[in-house]
């Protein structure tokens, strides 16, 4: 017999969700593996821990790209989460689902099943919110809370006090129905914890019989019978080992991982594969294309004022005092996610739709890149919604993963994320922040033109972390999976992360991630319920022949 049913690979946002689903029944055997390890430390579970994530070796995987030809040749750090949770383990835990129109557009491509109309229930299912907030467009039963920022920071809501004055509208709920405006963004957060997909879904279900979670699993390649998927090659704890399902294999490590796995399994361009010796299973054009993230430039001021978070002699009170502040109080520092403030707002670009997204920091971002940086101040990145430019992943003759983005091939890109920061400008130079004005470190006073904020851009773009779309829905000679979200010319294998975006949504991924697992659920055992009913029938004109 099979070891399980179902193999779910990464317990990130969406394999979460799928884990929590298919073992609700009972009768089906689930197992859950994840690369990463546990999730069980402060850093983790502390909001303000986040900052010390992104480059960790035990919980990140630190990706970089190839050098980025439109970037001065710059190798762009691409962090993925390495825990249980996934990336929903070092976010910054904004819950955001993107605009209506997001969703109706990958209806439009052929998506079927996957227009705002049919996806808003899905979003419904999994949130537990916590504000009152719309119950037409907000669920109140989910496992994932949904919350207001325990303590942000007062300058986070001068932040949104500067937007409007400025033309920019406040807007409480993000996800109510429109997405434009700026205010303090909902946290999935839990006690002042962090509530990551894990331990929203997974703990709370852990010890089913029929659910088993694997950590330190690193997947190799999926084990095939021709076309068919019969289960995994994998290490664990480095040591090599076979799982065998009767179902299927699903696919949930990102949009790096997902294609990376599928590559390696001969599942993918042939030329490529070819290139690279690994026997070709299914010729599928599409796996690791169509990458696409929101591009991110940053603005960074320099501040005297302790109210900003920093370290300073005359903060040091406050810092010493913020662990006794969280434990008691559930308020303080440690309460953070950083990026408290931020909205979406249209530049002179823009059409009905906005194309730039805020996220304020009410502290200073390093103009050096360091983790931490003496001192105080405030930063606002801004960031592309909708790119044009698409990259692609790929493995190279070394069989060595490549992560191309291929930013600003499009030079649309370019022009938005100018435009949105100069409007970023706009809203710092409002004289509610006079009383906390500093030098702009990054770009610098100097850099006004066009031309300029084009070199800023080229010198010191990044990315946001919202990879997604190389392994694409959709109906076209590059769509990697269908709308039921199979790989095409497989069997038993689906994949079911950020990797199916057919086009990247227009806010922060997390969110989508988990609907995107409910809706591989509700496929899966819609599919399944299918299949019982037809055998039924079927037994039923034996005995009745």
């Amino acid at each position: 017999m099979p070891d399980y049913d179902y193999l779910i690979v990464g317990a990130g946002s969406a394999g979460c969700v799928l884990a929590n689903r298919l073992s609700a029944d009972p009768a089906v055997r689930v197992c859950l593996l994840e690369a990463g390890g546990s999730d069980a430390s402060p850093r983790v579970q502390t909001p303000a821990g986040t900052i010390t994530l992104y480059k960790s070796k035990i919980f990140s995987w630190n990706f970089f790209s190839t050098p980025q030809k439109e970037l001065n040749n710059r190798r762009l750090h691409t962090p993925r989460g390495k825990a249980l949770g996934g990336s929903s383990s070092m976010n910054s835990m904004i819950y955001i689902r993107g605009d209506a129109s997001d969703y109706d557009r990958w209806a439009e491509q052929g998506c079927t099943g996957w227009s705002w109309a049919d996806v808003l229930p899905l979003f419904k299912k999994s949130e537990r919110n916590l504000l009152g907030q719309n119950p037409a467009l907000h669920g109140t039963l989910g496992e994932l809370l949904v919350d207001r920022a325990r303590d942000p920071n007062p300058l986070s809501t001068l932040f949104v006090k500067a937007a409007a004055r400025v033309g920019i509208k406040t807007n409480d709920d993000f996800n109510g129905g429109e997405l434009e405006g700026a205010g303090i963004y909902n946290l999935t957060q839990k006690n002042a914890k962090r509530l990551s997909a894990y331990r929203a879904f997974v703990a709370p279900v852990r010890e089913r019989a029929n659910l088993t979670v694997l950590t330190g699993c690193n997947v190799q390649s999926l084990l095939c019978e021709g076309t068919q998927v019969r289960g995994l090659q994998l290490l664990k704890d480095g040591q090599p080992l076979t799982l065998n399902c009767s179902r299927e294999v699903i696919l949930c490590a990102g949009a790096i991982g997902s294609p990376q796995i599928l590559l390696n399994s001969g599942i993918g361009p042939r030329a490529e594969l070819e290139a690279a010796g690994v026997p070709l299973v299914c010729d599928a054009p599409g796996v690791g294309k169509n990458l696409q993230d929101h591009l991110d430039g940053l603005i960074t001021v320099r501040s005297a004022s302790p109210l900003t978070l920093g370290f300073s002699w005359g903060s040091l009170g406050s810092i010493l005092a913020s662990p006794i502040k969280y434990l008691l109080q559930k308020k303080g520092w440690l309460t953070t996610n950083y990026v408290e403030a931020g909205g979406f707002a249209r530049t002179p670009l823009a059409e009905a739709l906005p194309d730039v997204q805020f996220h304020f920091v009410p502290g200073y971002r390093s103009h050096r890149g360091r983790l931490f940086e003496w001192g105080h101040g405030y930063a606002v990145h801004t960031c592309v919604l909708r790119p044009k430019s698409i990259g692609e992943l790929r493995l190279n003759p070394q069989r060595e993963l490549e992560i191309d983005y291929n930013f600003l091939a499009d030079m649309d890109d370019a022009k938005v994320l100018i435009e949105g920061l100069k409007l970023a400008r706009k809203v710092l130079a409002d004289s509610s922040f006079d009383a906390l004005r500093g030098k702009e470190m990054l770009p610098g006073a100097e850099v006004q033109s066009d031309a300029q904020l084009l070199a800023y851009i080229r010198d010191y773009a990044a990315t946001v972390f919202h990879p997604v779309g190389t392994c694409k829905m959709g109906v076209d000679a590059l769509s990697v999976v269908t709308p039921a979200l199979q790989v095409i010319g497989m069997q038993g294998l689906r994949v079911a992360d950020a990797s199916i975006m057919p086009t990247l949504i227009s806010g922060n991924t997390n969110a989508p991630c988990i609907m995107i697992g409910e809706k591989a659920a509700q496929l899966i055992q819609s599919e399944g319920a299918r299949a019982a009913a037809a055998a039924s029938n079927h037994n039923a004109a034996v005995q009745t022949a």
